[in-house]
């Protein structure tokens, strides 16, 4: 009984379709079902796609179409007021027309029945004499050719009027009744004509030929001035609404809008009077007449670069400035084959401006050359400038490095800006200001050195320095440095600019300009070169003074040159030996110019002009000090000093040793030798005022000059150099004075100049004194 139930719950597996045959039996049918659809999709989707982009297509056309259609209807809107209002203006006109001749008619008519009353009958004539009816056939004419605006044709009609009818140039009290009314209303024509020309003349846009016709036909009926002024008056017009358009842009372009503005005006003045001069021929009133609007419009010119120039004080200023020089003399050397000679006019006008222009630049150059602390990094310097500059060691801590380099960009970004006309007629202010700037950065460096300075005094130069030029190195890359921008950078940055103008190939606005610019622009050169030598000077010999007095002093603020030396009673150790020796002094003087020889050749790389001139400095201040230094002399002078001669000896020996110390080292200076002169001869006044026989107590001078020579060679020792210089020739200290010739003049290194610079200095002046580090 159970299998039976289990049997009925459970039908026998033959009756379950299996799944194998499920899918047989129907994957073919819904696979090409499915794959149906997905075609009538993708059909579906095409078709929708197309659709929409035939839609969006139509849609921008039908857009297009609106606007367009908004477009025309404005247009047609447009057209038919322009339509109605010429319609308007035509109706008037012909109203006017038609009023003015009933006018007319009604006139003649009251004319001629007055002239009828006032004949008798037996006068009175039915029909008008030939006279008669020839005038009233021209004053009706005339009145026709009004009537149709045939402006010319009238005027033609009025002129031979005038010349074919007498009574119209005599007076009126000359003729008849009748005359007298015929001129009357020829008069009254003619000054419809004039008027009418008038009114053409003062339309705002005629055209120019138009004008010209309006011109004539008033030239014709004797209104000449008149005339004049129109064309004036147009031109006037026609400059100031092209300058007006250009205006907006001035700021697009700021350093060349000048030059465009010259066109503009200087193209208008040409225009004007090549067409005055066609119009009203050489007449000198209308000549005058253009002229003087010509010099109107250059100040008006003026006014518009003021006013629309960039700020003064900028390097745009400054080169729009010179643009504008260079622009309006050219148009200025054009214009005068026409009679128009506007050069010295436009410099006058345009010298303070540029004045102000280049004050304001140079201003702010120095405040730029003189901020030694800020440096500027990347500065666009030409090449030419970096070469030279960068030969001197200095410390990348120090702002003095750049210092050169920034003045000469600033130098170069000025000279730049100038044009050729620019340097022709203001080169001479440029180069003081240049000058006045190199003597600025000059002071600026001679803060940076020890010791005070000559313009300590001046509350002008106000610099704070955040340095100072401590060792050799640095005061002597300080020095070349000055030297190289005096001597050779700044001269050929000049000249490169001056030089090609000297020769003038530039026009010029006078006949004799080219022949006097050139002298006086070398002069002007000359001039700036001495300028800066002068004032490398004043840096060299600020420099040696301290340098030197820092080898005289000590630091207690004693003197190592004391006559004391020349006293001591152990000064007999110095001629112990076969050869004497110089004092102490003068062998530690001899030491530290062959050191500072040896650091000026390191530094000074290549200049062995300024090495030998900075030692011959130095040499000459020593004796300089020596010779006005009264406490010196005034030891010997005491009568309570001992003196000796051996003290003369070694003091005449020291003399001949310092000569020779310049001889030896190739820098002789006749300064030195006529000094260390006189220290020999006051020195043996001196001596021989306290009773020592100089002639019986001295060798020969022969014997101070080998002793003195031997002297430098033991110093030298072993290594010393070659002596074949000293061998050659004796210095007689008493008997003559070297002739040897230092440079001077185009040299920054000039020994021509006084000495009294160096006598200046003494221990007075130095209340704390400066000292270099290389100090024994």
């Amino acid at each position: 009984m159970e299998s039976s139930e289990e049997e009925d719950d459970f039908p026998s597996i033959e009756s379950i379709t299996p799944q194998s045959r499920v899918d047989s039996l129907f994957q073919s049918h819904t696979e090409k079902g499915i794959r149906q659809i997905c075609c009538e999709l993708l059909e579906l989707k095409d078709a929708v796609e197309n659709l929409c982009g035939n839609s969006r297509t139509k849609y921008l056309a039908f857009l297009r179409i609106s606007e367009e259609v908004v477009e025309m209807k404005h247009e047609l809107s447009e057209l038919q007021k322009h339509i109605s209002s010429q319609g308007i203006l035509v109706q008037d006109l012909m109203t006017g027309v038609c009023l003015q001749l009933d006018e007319w008619k009604k006139s003649d008519l009251k004319e001629g029945e007055d002239a009828k009353e006032m004949q008798s009958p037996k006068d009175r004539d039915p029909l008008l004499n030939e006279t008669e009816e020839s005038k009233m056939d021209i004053l009706e004419n005339i009145d026709i050719l009004l009537a149709e605006h045939r402006v010319e044709e009238a005027v033609e009609a009025i002129i031979a009027e005038e010349k074919t009818t007498a009574e119209l140039k005599s007076s009126s009290e000359a003729l008849s009744a009748g005359s007298n009314s015929y001129r009357s209303a020829f008069l009254e024509r003619k000054a419809m004509v004039e008027e009418q020309l008038v009114e053409i003349a003062k339309q705002p846009l005629i055209r120019l030929l138009e004008l010209k016709k309006a011109l004539v036909g008033l030239i014709k009926i004797g209104k000449g001035p008149s005339a004049h002024q129109y064309l004036l008056k147009w031109f006037g017009s026609y400059l100031q609404k092209r300058i007006e358009v250009f205006l907006p842009s001035c700021s697009l372009c700021p350093r060349i809008f000048a030059a465009t503005l010259a066109k503009l005006m200087f193209s208008a003045i040409s225009m004007a009077t090549r067409e005055s001069g066609s119009v009203f021929g050489d007449d000198p009133v209308y000549t005058n007449r253009v002229v003087q609007w010509a010099e109107w419009e250059i100040e008006y010119f003026v006014r518009l670069v003021k006013e629309n120039a960039p700020s003064s004080e900028t390097i745009c200023a400054l080169h729009a400035a010179s643009i504008c020089v260079q622009a309006g003399l050219t148009y200025c050397t054009v214009l005068e084959p026409q009679g128009l000679k506007l050069s010295k006019l436009l410099l006058v006008l345009l010298r303070p401006y540029i004045d102000e222009v280049l004050e304001l630049n140079f201003r702010r150059a120095r405040k730029t050359v003189l901020d030694l602390e800020e440096g500027d990094e990347n500065l666009p310097v030409a090449p030419r400038f970096v070469s030279p500059l960068s030969a001197f060691p200095t410390s990348s801590e120090n702002p003095l490095s750049d210092s050169g380099l920034k003045f000469m960009y600033i130098i170069d970004e000025i000279l730049e800006q100038l044009t050729p006309l620019a340097i022709l007629h203001f080169g001479g202010n440029v180069l003081n200001r240049i000058s006045q700037l190199f003597d600025k950065y000059v002071d600026a460096l001679n803060k940076a050195l020890p010791g005070p300075s000559d313009d300590d005094s001046l509350t002008e130069l106000k610099v704070v320095l955040p340095f100072r030029a401590e060792t050799d190195s640095e005061q002597l890359s300080l020095l070349g440095m000055a030297y190289t921008i005096a001597d050779e950078l700044l001269p050929d940055a000049i000249s490169s600019l001056w030089n090609p103008h000297i020769e003038s190939k530039e026009p010029r606005s006078e006949p004799n300009e080219s022949a006097a610019s050139t002298p006086a622009k070398s002069a002007e050169l000359k001039e700036l070169k001495r300028h800066l030598h002068h004032s490398f000077d004043k840096l060299r010999d600020h420099f040696c003074r301290q340098y030197v007095l820092s080898f005289i002093y000590s630091r207690e603020g004693k003197t190592r040159l004391d006559a004391q030396v020349y006293l001591s009673e152990n000064m007999e150790d110095l001629y112990q030996d076969s050869v004497p020796l110089p004092s102490l002094p003068f062998q530690a003087l001899f030491a530290r110019l062959q050191q500072f020889a040896t650091v000026a050749g390191d530094i000074l790389v290549g200049k062995e002009k300024i090495q030998k001139n900075l030692l011959a400095r130095l040499t000459e201040t020593v004796v300089m000090w020596l010779s006005d230094e009264q406490e010196f002399w005034g030891v010997f002078e005491d009568e309570s000093s001992a003196i000796q001669a051996i003290g003369l000896r070694q003091l005449i020996l020291d003399m001949h040793f310092t000569v020779e110390i310049a001889r030896f080292a190739g820098y002789s200076s006749r300064h030195v030798h006529q000094i260390a002169s006189a220290i020999i001869a006051r020195a043996i006044r001196t001596f021989a005022a306290r009773g020592i026989d100089p002639q019986s107590s001295l060798p020969e001078d022969e014997w101070f000059v080998e002793t003195a020579k031997s002297a430098i060679h033991r110093l030298m020792g072993p290594s010393g150099s070659d002596t074949s210089d000293i061998e050659e020739g004796h210095i007689i200290m008493h008997d003559e004075i070297l002739s040897e010739s230092d440079d001077s003049g185009s040299s920054v290194l000039s020994d021509d100049e006084s000495t009294e610079s160096f006598a200046s200095a003494s221990m007075g002046e130095l209340e704390s004194p400066m000292f270099t580090d290389q100090e024994n």
